[in-house]
């Protein structure tokens, strides 16, 4: 596993970013696109149709995605994480101290359901007492999730030996890591 100051062994074309809610990874991954000239497909809006429910179509959408030769998406979904692992060159896991995901996860939320914020297919954040309610609340489910990665990580790098897995754990480190790993690739 290489960490921020490691060179890529390549130019990666394939790109995963892993992490909890609240990490960064839609942004980082949005990040990665616009630097390497990349597609970005961003799996929730694959995933979720409308009234939250899974869309019968994920799947393929999914393994239409990772055929392609060129794209960054996320690594979620435990129907994804092996098809999109299986393609990928380069898994980035922002693995950042959980009291910062979670800060940034309820200063997400709250904002977007102030906002009324159209998230896909015309999804909003639920009202926010549903916290109470629903044990499937992002914010609860983020904090039950949090350490599902440390095994999930290690196992699919083991499963995929020739896939790079670089490991940042602050936000310094992904900045970092963009400029000094990243750019000089562009």
């Amino acid at each position: 596993m290489l960490s921020a100051a490691d060179p890529l062994p390549h130019r990666p074309a394939r790109i995963a970013v892993a992490g909890v809610s609240g990490s960064g990874k839609s942004t980082l991954a949005r990040r990665l696109a616009t630097l390497l000239d990349l597609p970005y497909t961003e799996l929730d809006s694959l995933f979720h149709g409308p009234g939250w429910t899974p869309r019968p179509t994920f799947r393929a959408e999914v393994e239409e995605l990772v055929r392609g030769d060129r794209w960054v998406c996320e690594w979620q979904y435990d129907e994804a994480r092996p098809l999109v692992a299986a393609r990928a060159e380069l898994l980035v896991w922002v693995d950042l101290p959980f009291r910062v995901t979670l800060v940034r996860l309820v200063r997400r939320t709250v904002g977007r359901r102030v906002r009324r914020e159209e998230l896909w297919h015309g999804n909003r954040e639920a009202p926010l007492h549903t916290f109470f309610t629903d044990r499937d609340h992002v914010v609860r489910w983020a904090v039950r999730s949090r350490r599902s990665y440390h095994q999930r990580i290690p196992a699919v790098a083991a499963e995929h030996p020739r896939l790079v897995v670089v490991r940042l754990r602050s936000a310094r480190d992904v900045d970092r890591w963009v400029r000094e790993v990243l750019e000089p690739l562009a």
